[in-house]
């Protein structure tokens, strides 16, 4: 890691965020957002996305005046319907036999704050995942195996979940896992702090 001229934060506390930003290679801090991640009456997956993500950014401010921080959200959604973090087996089985043979759309958002001069740059990357047709042995098996239970759409790209998947379309494969880092490098870029 080489020396850098500004403090980052990256405002989450997902270990799959944390992972991506670390390839870039820069030294950074993780801070808790406490936030209220539920969608507003009748705003889409994208403005929940983009909203969620200003909002965390935002949500650790008081506590890192002088830095560049980072705040990520990503809502998925499929027919109509946004599909939630399963939690438990029960639920990833019922997702991903609602999602065999079928496509969902991941809006994946990203905010860096400059939080010395309160300005921000967001993006919002879209995937469309477009599922295997699967059979319950298949879904079993891979739950069993992976336990995706804290993954939207019960599918951890990352993994195993790769198998279920019959085509990705996207511009920044890394949106899908939960950080654009193609979007972020630009903004970082921008902000002063080039990753190369």
């Amino acid at each position: 890691m080489r020396p850098q001229r500004r403090r980052l934060v990256l405002a989450s506390t997902s270990p799959y965020r944390k992972e991506l930003l670390g390839r870039l290679g820069l030294v950074f801090e993780v801070a808790a957002p406490l936030t209220d991640e539920r969608a507003l009456s009748g705003e889409s997956p994208h403005d929940t996305s983009l909203r969620l993500a200003a909002l965390k950014a935002q949500a650790v401010r008081a506590a890192h005046r002088d830095a560049l921080i980072i705040g990520s959200d990503q809502v998925a959604a499929s027919a109509g319907r946004v599909l939630d973090k399963p939690g438990s087996h029960a639920n990833a089985v019922r997702q991903l036999k609602a999602l065999s043979g079928k496509s969902a759309d991941f809006h994946t958002a990203v905010a860096l704050l400059d939080a010395a001069s309160g300005s921000v740059q967001t993006a919002v990357v879209p995937c469309r995942v477009h599922f295997r047709a699967l059979d319950e042995r298949q879904i079993d098996s891979y739950l069993q195996r992976e336990k995706p239970y804290d993954c939207a759409g019960s599918a951890k790209v990352e993994g195993l979940g790769i198998t279920l998947i019959a085509r990705i379309e996207t511009e920044d494969p890394t949106a899908l896992i939960g950080l654009p880092l193609i979007a972020l490098t630009q903004m970082l870029e921008r902000a002063g702090l080039p990753v190369l």
